[in-house]
């Protein structure tokens, strides 16, 4: 006994409009195009040391100004964005990023009286010092410097420097500890 709207006709007939729709045919090129712009053609651009690991599905933006250090590593669905005009990102040898950081250099204005999105962007570099380690998903604001030797915890959003060897968490970011 076949479920109401279920019939293998009706599944055949769905699975045949699906295959046919021409957003299926599409998807692949749209896919091939925003890899090539956040990734590929950004990567060529970047400064980097010896031995360097780039998970493939990182997204850059103005590469030209984000320099990697030997040994470091980038990891999966990690965000690396470079002011448009001026700021940079420089990040010490063997640093390590967890899965899906965020570092941006470049923020919005806040004016009252104006859109957000009409004002200037704050463009302000970012300096990560040598042997620190990112945690996944944390975040890390422009103008920050982070100390060689800090740990960023997990989830972490870093709106002020970090001393070396200090072991900063939470929203937003605090020294809890000193690696000692």
């Amino acid at each position: 006994m076949a479920i109401a709207g279920r019939t293998p006709l009706s599944r055949l007939m769905r699975a045949a409009r699906s295959f046919l729709d021409p957003g299926v045919f599409l998807h692949p090129f749209r896919l091939m195009h925003y890899y090539g712009y956040s990734h590929v053609k950004e990567r060529r651009k970047l400064t980097l040391g010896r031995d360097v690991r780039i998970a493939p599905n990182v997204s850059l933006a103005h590469a030209e100004r984000i320099e990697l250090g030997d040994q470091v590593q980038v990891g999966a669905r990690c965000s690396l964005w470079a002011g448009k005009s001026q700021s940079r990102i420089r990040v010490g040898a063997r640093t390590t990023f967890g899965p899906e950081c965020f570092v941006t250099a470049a923020d919005y204005g806040l004016a009252a009286g104006t859109r957000i999105t009409d004002q200037e962007m704050v463009e302000r570099d970012i300096t990560i010092g040598e042997d620190c380690w990112i945690g996944a998903r944390a975040i890390l604001t422009a103008g920050i410097t982070i100390g060689d030797g800090a740990v960023i915890g997990a989830g972490s959003v870093v709106t002020r420097d970090v001393p070396p060897g200090a072991i900063a968490v939470g929203v937003p970011a605090k020294v809890v500890k000193m690696r000692a």
